[in-house]
């Protein structure tokens, strides 16, 4: 008996549908959110909020890229994936209820800011360690430039 089958859209959702099963396929774009299912340490799987950033159309392996927002432990890392057949402890599926991983804007924008004032404090203690070095350490080498003279 052959399958029959129809493909439905339900809330912007397109099922391929037969008699016995019903099959979920996303349509993804550019831009579109995502749910990242990602294995961490331990092997334990954690979701997190992601976007589709691109696409790259490999004859042998078509590959997805994914930017997602590590929010673990304090921090707002960003994180980028590509995502195709080969890719192991990494899933994703379209963010369809767009309320199951709330993003707080405001808090993640503070936790990159803070790292770009860490990083701004290291680089200016970095400037006057060199500083430092230059203003004092010049007899060094001028003492070193006269003996091999």
């Amino acid at each position: 008996m052959e399958k029959q089958t129809t493909i439905i859209e339900v809330n912007g959702v397109k099922l391929e549908v037969d008699l016995r099963s019903a099959r979920r396929i996303d349509t993804l774009r550019i831009g579109d959110r995502v749910k990242c299912l990602v294995k961490g340490y331990g092997g334990v799987m954690t979701t997190y909020p992601g976007v589709v950033i691109g696409f790259e159309p490999f004859p042998s392996l078509p590959t997805m890229i994914i930017a997602y927002l590590d929010t673990g432990y304090g921090s707002g890392t960003l994180k980028f994936q590509s995502f195709n057949s080969e890719t192991k402890d990494f899933e994703v599926v379209a963010d369809i209820d767009n309320n199951a991983l709330e993003v707080d804007r405001e808090n993640i924008l503070q936790r990159f800011q803070r790292e770009i004032d860490d990083l701004a404090r290291k680089q200016e203690e970095v400037e006057q360690k060199r500083d430092f070095f230059l203003a004092h350490f010049g007899r060094y080498f001028s003492a070193q430039s006269a003996t091999e003279a």
